[in-house]
C-alpha cells in the first residue's frame, strides 16, 4: 500500500483531503522509487496475460505498413512524409515537381541511437528554398526549431530557436524570415506559467535568434494563446489572441507600413501601438481569417453557433461593413481554405465530413462526393493553383488520398494505404439515444455484420467531450483488431465536443461538465439495453480530457463497467491548474480558486470521489514519463487512491519511457502498449 499523509486543505468551507500530495513531487527519490515499483508490478501482471503473442503479431502487421501524407507544393518542390514498413518513424521527403526523383529531407530514424528524437512538424518557405522544423525529445511538447536548406540538405548554423513549444514558422514570400510564437527559456519559470509568457517574434534568416524582433509582447495571462501568420503575398500580418477555447480576438497589420517600437503602453493599447488594427475584439466567439488578394474571409460563430463566413475589405474593417457570403446551416462549418481561386468549406454533418467548393463570393459550385459516414481533411493546395489533395477514411475504409482539380472537380486516387485487412464483414451504424436530461446524442457503433445482440459481446466504449474537439469516424488498426475478435466498438458524440457547434461545446464545459459524463453513462446504458453487451463485458477507454471522462464515469457508475483504460488523464480537478499546462484550461473547467467553480469541480473530481465501500472495475492506467502537458501526478495520485480501496480487481500503472502526452513516436512502443491494453481488456471481459 502507498504511504498516506494527513493533508487536508479547507477551500471555501469544504475540507479537501489530499493524502497523496507527496506524489506530486516527481523528482523526489521516494516518488521515483514508487513509480519504478508500480511500473514493474504492472508489467509483471500484463506479461502474464494470455494471447500476447497473437496480439503482437497482428498489431505488427497493422502498424508496420507503407503510407504517405498528402503533398504540399512550395515553389518547385513537393514536400511530403512517408512511413515505411521497416522503419520506426516517418521520413520527410522532397522532390522537384510531380515526376522528379525524391530524396530524403529529414529522417528522424537517424537522429538518435535510442529513437528519442521526434520531428514535430515542418513549415517550408513559400519559395521552397528553406524549411523550418521542430525537434523534441521523448515526444514532449517542449521543442527547438531549426532551419534547413532544401537544396543542400544542411541546417543553417545560426537559425536555432529554443522555446519553440508553440512555434510555427509563417514565412515572408521571399523566404527572408518568418513570424513565430516564442517562449522564454529560463528553466526557473514553472511550466504552468509558460503559456502566459509567449510572445510573437520575427526571425530574419541568418541572424542570432536572441536578437529577434518582438512583434507583440507576452500577455502574461496563461489562459490566453497568442499567434500570428502572414498572408501569402506578405501584405498582411494577422494576430490572434485566443481567450480560452471559446473566444478569439483578431487584429491585423499592413506589413507594407513600418510599425513603431512598442514602449510604455499596456493592454489593447500595446497591440494598437504595435501597428495592429482591431478586426474582432471583445466578442465571445471564435473567429479565424483567411486572406487572399487583399480580402479577408472571416470564419466565425458570432451569433451563429455552427459558424458562417464573411468577406471583409481590410480598408473598411468595421463590422457594419462585413458582407456575409456563407450563411449558417444545419451542419458545423469547421474550416475554410482558399484553394485554386475558390473557397473550400469543410463541414461536419452528423459528425461526418462534407466538403463544398464555392466561388470567392460564396456561390455554390459543387459538393465533393463522399460516403455518408467518414472523415475527410480539407483540401490541401495553394490559392493560385488548381491541383489540390484531400484525405479520406472511415472506421471500415482504409485511408486514401485523392488528387482533384478545384476548377473541374475531376478527382483521381493519389495513394491508398495497403493494410492487411478485410473489412467487408465489418459494419458501422450511427444510432441516437437520450441522455439523462433527454438530449439526443449520436453514437457510432462498429461491429461484425454477424454480431448477435445477446448481451455477450466484449464492448469498448470511448469518448472525449471537451474543448470543442470532434470525434469523427476514422480508420484505426486497434479498432480493426478489436472487431476482428468479435468486439463491439462505440464512439458517442458527447456534449463538450464540437460536432454540433459551439452550443454543443458550451453544454459540456464549466458548470455544465456533468452533461458530458451523463452522455457517456447513457451511451453505456444504451449499449446494454439494446443487447450489444452487459456491464461485466463493457470496457471504457479515454485519454487526456477523455481520461477525465472515464475517471468520472467509473467513479460515478462503477457498476456499469468491467474494465477501464485511462491514459495521460486529468483526475485531480482541485489542483489541476497548478501543474503542466493546467492554467490554459481554466476557461474550459473552471478553477478551485473560485467558490462557485470549486463546487462544480468538487462534485465530480475523480480522485476525490473514490470511496472505500465501493467495488470499482479493473483499471489500467497509462502514463508517460515526459508528459509536459498533463502532469502525471494525476495518474499517480489516482492509482494510489484506487489501490487503497481496491478489492480483487487489479489497479495497474504502466509508465511509458521516452514518451510525451501523445505517447512515444516509435512504432514498436505503440505496438507494445497496444498488446498490453488489448490483452488486459480481453482478459478482463472474458473474451476469447
Amino acid at each position: 500500500m502507498t504511504r498516506r499523509e494527513d493533508v487536508v486543505d479547507e477551500l471555501h468551507g469544504q475540507p479537501v483531503p489530499d493524502p497523496y500530495r507527496w506524489l506530486e513531487q516527481e523528482r523526489e527519490p521516494e516518488v521515483q522509487a514508487w513509480m519504478k515499483q508500480q511500473d514493474a508490478w504492472a508489467r509483471h501482471n500484463l506479461d502474464a496475460l494470455p494471447s500476447r503473442d497473437a496480439l503482437r503479431e497482428r498489431l505488427n502487421a497493422l502498424f508496420y505498413i507503407d503510407s504517405e501524407s498528402p503533398p504540399v507544393r512550395r515553389g518547385p518542390w513537393l514536400f511530403y512524409s512517408r512511413r515505411h514498413a521497416d522503419k520506426e518513424k516517418a521520413i520527410y521527403y522532397v522532390r522537384r515537381g510531380d515526376r522528379g526523383p525524391e530524396r530524403v529531407l529529414l529522417d528522424p530514424n537517424e537522429m538518435s541511437e535510442d529513437g528519442r528524437v521526434a520531428i514535430k512538424g515542418l513549415s517550408p518557405s513559400l519559395d521552397g528554398r528553406l524549411v523550418a522544423y521542430k525537434v523534441s525529445y521523448n515526444n514532449a511538447d517542449a521543442a527547438t526549431m531549426f532551419v534547413r536548406e532544401v537544396e543542400s540538405g544542411q541546417d543553417l548554423e545560426r537559425d536555432v530557436i529554443e522555446g519553440a513549444r508553440y512555434a510555427w514558422a509563417s514565412w515572408l514570400p521571399d523566404g527572408s524570415g518568418f513570424f513565430y510564437t516564442g517562449l522564454p527559456t529560463d528553466e526557473d519559470i514553472p511550466v504552468s506559467e509558460l503559456p502566459g509568457r509567449a510572445e510573437v517574434r520575427f526571425h530574419r534568416i541568418g541572424t542570432d535568434p536572441a536578437t529577434d524582433q518582438v512583434v507583440h509582447p507576452a500577455l502574461n495571462d496563461p489562459k490566453t494563446f497568442i499567434g500570428a501568420y502572414t498572408s501569402r503575398d506578405g501584405h498582411w500580418l494577422i494576430l490572434t489572441i485566443s481567450r480560452g477555447f471559446d473566444s478569439t480576438d483578431v487584429y491585423f497589420r499592413d506589413l507594407r507600413v513600418p510599425a513603431a517600437p512598442i514602449t510604455g503602453v499596456q493592454g489593447e493599447a500595446r497591440t494598437l501601438a504595435a501597428g495592429f488594427r482591431p478586426l474582432v475584439v471583445g466578442t465571445k466567439a471564435r473567429s479565424s481569417v483567411s486572406v487572399w488578394r487583399d480580402r479577408f474571409y472571416v470564419l466565425t460563430n458570432d451569433q451563429a453557433p455552427r459558424f458562417r463566413v464573411f468577406a471583409v475589405d481590410p480598408k473598411r474593417p468595421e463590422r457594419k461593413r462585413w458582407r456575409e457570403i456563407v450563411k449558417e446551416r444545419d451542419a458545423t462549418l469547421e474550416d475554410i481554405n482558399v484553394v485554386g481561386e475558390h473557397l473550400v468549406l469543410s463541414y461536419l454533418d452528423k459528425a461526418s465530413s462534407r466538403l463544398e467548393v464555392r466561388t470567392l463570393d460564396g456561390a455554390a459550385v459543387r459538393d465533393v462526393e463522399l460516403p455518408d459516414i467518414g472523415s475527410a481533411s480539407g483540401m490541401i493546395g495553394n490559392p493560385d493553383e488548381d491541383d489540390a489533395y484531400f484525405y479520406y477514411s472511415s472506421f471500415v475504409e482504409v485511408p486514401r488520398i485523392y488528387k482533384t482539380s478545384v476548377k473541374t472537380g475531376q478527382t483521381e486516387l493519389w495513394s491508398r494505404i495497403e493494410y492487411p485487412v478485410d473489412t467487408s464483414e465489418m459494419t458501422v451504424e450511427q444510432v441516437w439515444y437520450p441522455s439523462k436530461d433527454g438530449t439526443q446524442i449520436s453514437m457510432f457503433v462498429v461491429h461484425r455484420k454477424d454480431v448477435a445482440l445477446d448481451g455477450g459481446n466484449p464492448t469498448l466504449l470511448t469518448g472525449y467531450g471537451g474543448f470543442s474537439v470532434s470525434m469523427t469516424p476514422d480508420f484505426s488498426p486497434g479498432v480493426v483488431l478489436w472487431v476482428e475478435r468479435g468486439g463491439v466498438y462505440a464512439v458517442p458524440n458527447l456534449r463538450g465536443g464540437g460536432e454540433y457547434g459551439e452550443a454543443w461545446h458550451e453544454a459540456g464545459k464549466g458548470p455544465n461538465k456533468q452533461n458530458t459524463f451523463d452522455d457517456f453513462i447513457a451511451a453505456a446504458e444504451y449499449l446494454v439495453s439494446k443487447g450489444y453487451t452487459r456491464p461485466e463485458k463493457l470496457a471504457i477507454r479515454g485519454g487526456s480530457n477523455g481520461g477525465l471522462l472515464v475517471g468520472a464515469a467509473s467513479t460515478q457508475r462503477p457498476d456499469l463497467f468491467g474494465a477501464v483504460v485511462c491514459a495521460v488523464p486529468l483526475l485531480d480537478m482541485i489542483r489541476y491548474h497548478l501543474f503542466g499546462s493546467g492554467q490554459t484550461w481554466i476557461s474550459e473547467y473552471g478553477s478551485a480558486d473560485d467558490a462557485e467553480q470549486f463546487a462544480t469541480l468538487w462534485s465530480y473530481s475523480p480522485v476525490h470521489r473514490i470511496r472505500p465501500d465501493v467495488s470499482y472495475p479493473a483499471l489500467l492506467m497509462l502514463a508517460a514519463d515526459s508528459d509536459d502537458r498533463v502532469d502525471p501526478m494525476h495518474a499517480r495520485k489516482y492509482v494510489a487512491a484506487m489501490q487503497h480501496v481496491a478489492g480483487d480487481a487489479p489497479v495497474l500503472l504502466r509508465i511509458e519511457e521516452g514518451a510525451g502526452h501523445g505517447g512515444a513516436d516509435l512504432i514498436r512502443q505503440a505496438v507494445e502498449q497496444g498488446v498490453d491494453t488489448y490483452a488486459f481488456l480481453l482478459d478482463r471481459l472474458g473474451a476469447p
